[in-house]
């Protein structure tokens, strides 16, 4: 990406977020950042002070002090967007906010766009594009893994990973354009083993990224889970436990709940997206009988299964016959017997052969921590370093891996049937094309604008 892009207007926008705080952050970046913000600054000239430095004074409309404010200084080239950036902290209230924003409007910024200034650091080369989005993973993150994985993308992890790829493929692509040139005289500059060796090696690699995506996304996005059972199973009471509040109606009457209810917890770093849904039942109520096919369908859609059941109301054989009705696509599932405070030490035992189960009460809060750990482990992550495994979490990326993917295939099979080395050429230079595009190196406006729209203001 080139970067000496020049930019020849200055943005301005809110960077913190919305509504009343003890501060807010104003941001210009251009190259007329710290000449318009020093147009209505009382305190040092601005234009005369070094980068990184902050700056006590106050904003004017002519004589009329709109705010005490401390100002930032970040001199072009040093700087999020290899700009002038000026961040401007003021106090919190909307009305100062808004007053300072027009005065830098009326002196000649203009307002940013959603990402434009991530836009312009990808631009100016500040970083690649994949390390861009990690970006808005990293605002985004609401957990340790996430905020982990993200942090990894945007310092590069990702990006040297699929550079070194890329850069091994265009060396061998060099060779056969090469041939090219000396059509006529049947001449190898590049070895055909050594280019098979290579593509196998790429596409296993590629296999294991698009491999590790399920758990990128289980990291990014949270794990759909599914509390389902009969019901007055307690499934309302263990949600309710999960997240330390009554956000399900709890009632003796069964099929109280008739539709689902779904919230967010943070469970070992991982974030899990509970579901308590409509007791599992026969019914001729047909606001109930709704509910239970919403059941269904949200089984469909989830990634983990907690089958919640009565201990004392059921014995193992019904408990593995409901599993195998109500689990045919064989998710990951965790049986979870409920209400053991109320049931004998012969009933304990007789469950002891049925597989994974974790035995709680739900009312008491009884061996919740137990459930905990055993959620984590079904996730499957107890085994994930990320410090060390590149892991894909975005699927623009996956969408080009596979293209990629597809592309050596076919460098593969014109290999195997002799073709000529202009079509094989033109097979590696797709594959060198999508493998560019995950980084930036291939762009299109359109490419760009859908990324960075997705921004907030701001960032």
């Amino acid at each position: 990406m080139n970067s000496n892009i020049l930019t020849t207007d200055t943005i301005v926008a809110v960077a913190t977020a919305p509504g009343t705080g003890a501060i807010a952050v104003i941001r210009l970046s251009g190259p007329e950042a710290i000449t318009i913000t020093n147009s209505v600054f009382r305190g040092k000239d601005l234009t005369k002070q070094a980068s990184h430095t902050l700056h006590f004074g106050t904003i004017r409309d002519g004589e009329k002090i709109i705010d005490e404010v401390l100002v930032s200084l970040f001199v072009a080239p040093h700087s999020y967007t290899k700009e002038n950036v000026v961040e401007i902290s003021c106090h919190g209230s909307d009305f100062i906010v808004q007053q300072i924003m027009q005065l830098l409007l009326k002196k000649g910024a203009r307002l940013a766009n959603a990402g434009e200034f991530t836009k312009r650091a990808f631009l100016n080369g500040q970083f690649d594009l994949a390390q861009a989005e990690a970006v808005a993973d990293l605002i985004a993150s609401d957990s340790a893994l996430s905020h982990e994985v993200a942090m990894k993308q945007m310092r590069g992890g990702f990006s040297q990973e699929i550079k070194r790829l890329r850069g091994e493929l265009v060396h061998f692509a060099s060779m056969i354009e090469l041939e090219l040139d000396f059509g006529e005289e049947d001449v190898e500059f590049a070895d055909r083993e050594q280019l098979r060796s290579l593509i196998n090696n790429i596409q296993a690699i590629i296999r294991e990224l698009l491999k590790s995506f399920e758990l990128g996304n289980v990291i990014k996005n949270g794990v759909p889970t599914v509390i389902v059972g009969k019901p007055n199973a307690g499934k309302s009471t263990l949600l309710n436990k999960l997240l330390n509040e009554e956000k399900a109606i709890v009632s003796d009457v069964p099929g109280t709940t008739r539709d689902f209810i779904e919230d967010e917890i943070n469970i070992g770093g991982i974030t899990f997206r509970f579901i308590d849904t409509a007791g599992l039942r026969e019914t001729t109520d047909k606001v109930e009988a709704i509910g239970v096919e919403r059941t269904h369908q949200k089984l469909s859609q989830s990634a983990l299964i907690i089958y919640l059941f009565d201990i004392n109301e059921t014995n193992p054989e019904e408990v593995q016959d409901e599993i195998a009705k109500l689990n045919p696509k064989n998710l990951p599932l965790l049986p979870v017997a409920n209400k053991i405070d109320q049931a004998t030490a012969e009933k304990l035992a007789s469950f002891a052969s049925l597989d994974c189960l974790v035995q709680i009460s739900a009312a008491e809060g009884a061996n919740l921590e137990d459930l905990k750990q055993a959620l984590t482990d079904k996730v499957n992550l107890g085994k994930l370093n990320t410090q060390q495994q590149t892991i894909v979490t975005n699927l623009r990326h996956v969408d080009s891996l596979n293209k990629t993917y597809e592309a050596l295939d076919d460098v593969l099979n014109g290999l195997s049937l002799g073709i000529s080395n202009d079509l094989v050429a033109a097979d590696i230079r797709r594959a060198l094309y999508s493998l560019g595009q995950i980084t930036g190196e291939i762009t299109t406006d359109d490419l760009l604008d859908n990324i960075f729209t997705k921004f907030c203001i701001g960032k």
